[in-house]
């Protein structure tokens, strides 16, 4: 049994105040942007203090739902982000499960290019795969929108980590009994896996929701504008034009279904950063 001591108890107290203070100091920004989408453009105009006092307005919210196109936008971003991460998922768990159980020629060269994709950055390629995309006429279409990002290497390097920390013995078990390697990665390796997985899927989603780059690049016509390409295109040169609080409605209005998302699968995300199974 472990003696709390005085000193104890104030170092405990201590790291936690540290950890009040931080959380203090990240969602400070945040509480901010929601105040200011509540307030009347008019006002922000001369002041962006105030935040707790009225007047208050549900207007540039209004203004952003009148708009015909947002909702189409939206889809569009869902559909993106949803294909990606499903194809993500699928071929990051099966790459990640070769990597961390079979042996094949080339394995190891293999694997340290897939590390060496991560220090890649994406405006390097972006020329070549705009000429890529444009030669085979498929900017505008959600082909050109999903594939690009399907060559996720992190995702890779998570699930083969991931895979190897299971036990191999359950795997033997199952081989004895004459199951195929696809049957023991389907029904016993996956399941397993679930908080990797949950992880994954909820970064490879943000990422894909909050892409404005390439979707800025491949999406030329308004009807396939992602929610962040087409959000930017209803702005003017400068943010008081069309109003602040309508610039942070925006934003608000483009988290919110990350923030849904997440808070379905926080049980998975928390397991699998603890290292813990989720039950």
């Amino acid at each position: 049994m472990k003696i709390r001591t005085p000193s104890t108890a104030t170092g405990d107290r201590l790291i936690l105040l540290a950890v009040v203070l931080l959380a203090a100091i990240w969602i400070a920004p945040i509480v901010w942007v929601v105040g200011l989408s509540f307030k009347p453009n008019e006002v922000l105009m001369r002041t962006t203090g105030g935040l707790v006092s009225p007047p208050f307005t549900l207007k540039n919210y209004t203004d952003i739902l009148n708009s015909s196109a947002v909702f189409g936008w939206m889809l569009n971003s869902a559909i993106v982000a949803i294909g990606q991460m499903t194809l993500t998922l699928i071929l990051a768990s099966l790459t990640g499960y070769g990597f961390a159980r079979t042996n094949f020629p080339g394995k190891r060269p293999l694997f340290l290019l897939t590390l060496v994709a991560l220090a890649v950055p994406e405006q390097a390629i972006i020329v070549p795969l705009h000429t890529m995309f444009a030669t085979l006429d498929l900017h505008n279409t959600y082909i050109a929108l999903i594939t690009p990002r399907l060559a996720f290497p992190f995702g890779v390097l998570l699930m083969t980590q991931y895979f190897r920390a299971i036990s191999p013995e359950i795997e033997e078990a199952a081989l004895l009994d004459n199951a195929s390697r696809l049957r023991i990665f389907i029904f016993i390796v996956l399941p397993l896996s679930v908080p990797a997985q949950a992880t994954l899927g909820i970064y490879t989603f943000l990422h894909a929701w909050n892409d404005y780059f390439w979707p800025l690049v491949s999406a030329t016509r308004p009807e396939m504008y992602t929610l962040t390409v087409g959000l930017a295109s209803m702005q003017t040169n400068f943010a008081q034009t069309e109003g602040l609080g309508f610039l942070m409605a925006q934003a608000v209005f483009a988290g919110l279904p990350v923030l849904v998302l997440y808070l379905f699968f926080q049980r998975h995300i928390v397991a699998a950063v603890a290292g813990a199974p989720t039950r």
